[in-house]
């Protein structure tokens, strides 16, 4: 006979771990039906391969859709990933306001807005058409066998911005026009750090409806999984924001209230569809940096309320063995975030998005262990990356670029807390040189990956500098081997490497200025490993 529970009892009941549901026989084949079977089901989803993970920020229906058709929606971003290395969609019904989206939602809001930037919004018109953007990406990685995840920004504020953009964002959403004290800050009172218009996670209403959010999703789509994006706009708590301090206890146990909240839930609803709900989590790639804004991530990974750990975004704290280590501690998949660069130099920016430098930062995942890579921002489905990321063998036989430094310092978007004092790798970029004067050295870490069983490759090795010494100026070594002069190349010099000079992961590259040369700024970092040839 079924146990008939209420809500609050089924629950509870899966928290203690003694619920097991009874179905019929044709429903319970191939379904979870206990609590432990439902575990047992997460952990095998959850080691699925998913080579490379594509993030959709879900803005086609706002800015790109000129019809309501499921096919327009889909050929923007989506339909030419099949048969490529992208194992799954992590996708956000849009990308601002807390309370926002573009899928049906009766908790949350509809972003219906046609004003200004969002003239050629079909949010509305598409939903009511019934091709909800959601719904249609779930449909799609069906038929593909491509997993779909519900990614929800927490606090996005992109509606705080002074550009023409943020004012209309922030009209367009009631709840944070109706309720300004659920906020961090205001217009006329800025915190020291984020957006103002980010909502303050000490508010026992903006816990509970970032729960119920998340829950209507898990009841009403077929998703297999929800990204809980944490650092997209990284300021949930005042403290951090408005006074520049670090987050307390208090605060973290808060935020790991609401997860533990969320992972029971999803428990609830996966029992409820026999299927597993994983969860992800997109964090700062550093366990103390997130402690400071009020992310408790060991205690997260020690109490299991997590399966997927996605790293970093458009700052690095630590490199990519950092986080494979963390997460191997807890036995959880990890994934690197490739963000975009954003440094501010032109050309270093454009030399740092090519697709010898995917390949390069992918293949340094691979080779530090992860689980596979993760991609934001990269919308082009026609672009070669997502054949080639997904492949560790394929990209060591590609042409590939590694610097010491491919983000910079990096910047939150819309700020946060001060990253650079918890930054352990380089920064080197034009917008963070490292001065030299003659008679001393300077080093910097230059991590390259490569494939299985790999050596140390040959090479060209590029430093840039302000001025460009004259070749005889700089002696330049590499793991304590000195190279032959350089050859100039614009603000470059070039060195040639032979075989066995760099090596597999971390390689320390030295520069010292001759005597008599004059002061000068090294300016970047850059390595290029050619194609291999096959004879």
């Amino acid at each position: 006979m079924t146990r008939i529970l209420s809500r609050a009892g089924l629950l509870g009941a899966l928290w203690l771990g003694t619920l097991h549901l009874e179905l019929p026989a044709a429903e319970s084949v191939g379904r979870a039906t206990s609590l432990e079977s439902l575990r047992t089901a997460r952990q095998q989803a959850a080691a699925r391969p998913r080579r490379v993970i594509f993030n959709n920020d879900g803005n086609e229906p706002v800015y790109l859709c000129k019809t309501t058709s499921p096919e327009e929606l889909l050929s923007y971003r989506t339909t030419p990933l099949a048969g490529t290395h992208v194992d799954a969609i992590f996708y956000c019904t849009w990308s601002s306001g807390f309370g926002l989206f573009t899928h049906g939602t009766k908790v949350g809001e509809v972003f219906s807005t046609r004003e200004g930037l969002f003239e050629r919004n079909l949010a509305p018109e598409m939903i009511a058409a019934g091709t909800d953007p959601l719904r249609v990406m779930t449909e799609f990685g069906r038929k593909h066998g491509i997993e779909v995840f519900w990614s929800f920004r927490l606090n996005d504020t992109h509606d705080g911005s002074t550009a023409a953009y943020g004012p209309i964002m922030f009209r367009a959403n009631r709840l944070k026009r109706e309720h300004p004290d659920w906020l961090i800050g205001s217009p006329t009172q800025k915190p020291k750090h984020g957006a103002w218009s980010a909502v303050d996670f000490t508010r026992a209403e903006i816990r509970d409806l970032a729960f119920r959010y998340v829950e209507e999703v898990c009841r009403n789509y077929d998703v297999d999984g929800v990204e809980l994006d944490f650092i997209r706009h990284p300021v949930f708590f005042k403290r951090a924001a408005q006074g520049g301090t670090e987050c307390n206890d208090d605060e973290r146990d808060l935020m790991t209230g609401l997860l533990r909240r969320i992972r029971t839930m999803t428990e609830a609803e996966g029992l409820r569809r026999g299927r597993p709900i994983l969860l992800a989590v997109r964090v700062p790639d550093s366990v103390e940096y997130s402690r400071v804004i009020g992310l408790d991530l060991r205690r997260w990974l020690g109490d299991g309320l997590i399966d997927l750990l996605i790293t970093g975004g458009y700052f690095r704290l630590n490199d990519v063995a950092y986080s494979v280590a963390l997460a191997r501690e807890y036995g959880v998949k990890v994934y690197p975030s490739l963000d975009e660069s954003r440094v501010r130099d032109p050309a270093a920016r454009q030399l740092r998005s090519t697709t010898e430098a995917y390949r390069g930062r992918a293949l340094e995942a691979w080779s530090a262990g992860a689980d596979g890579v993760y991609l934001f921002n990269a919308f082009n489905p026609l672009d070669p990356i997502w054949r080639e990321l997904g492949s560790p063998a394929q990209l060591a036989a590609a042409g590939r670029d590694f610097f010491a430094s491919v983000l910079g310092q990096g910047a939150a978007a819309g700020g946060a807390y001060p990253h650079v004092g918890f930054m352990r790798i380089p920064r080197l970029n034009p917008a963070s040189p490292l001065g030299l004067k003659a008679g001393a050295k300077e080093r910097v870490t230059l991590t390259i990956g490569t494939g299985p069983g790999a050596g140390g490759p040959a090479g060209r090795l590029r430093l840039q500098f302000d001025p460009r010494p004259a070749p005889d100026g700089v002696k330049v070594s590499v793991n304590g081997t000195s190279l032959p002069p350089g050859v100039a190349d614009g603000a470059w010099l070039e060195f040639e490497l032979v075989a066995g000079v760099v090596r597999p992961g971390p390689n320390e590259v030295a520069v010292e200025l001759a005597p008599g040369t004059p002061a000068l700024s090294w300016t970047d970092l850059h390595c290029r490993l050619p194609a291999v040839v096959v004879p």
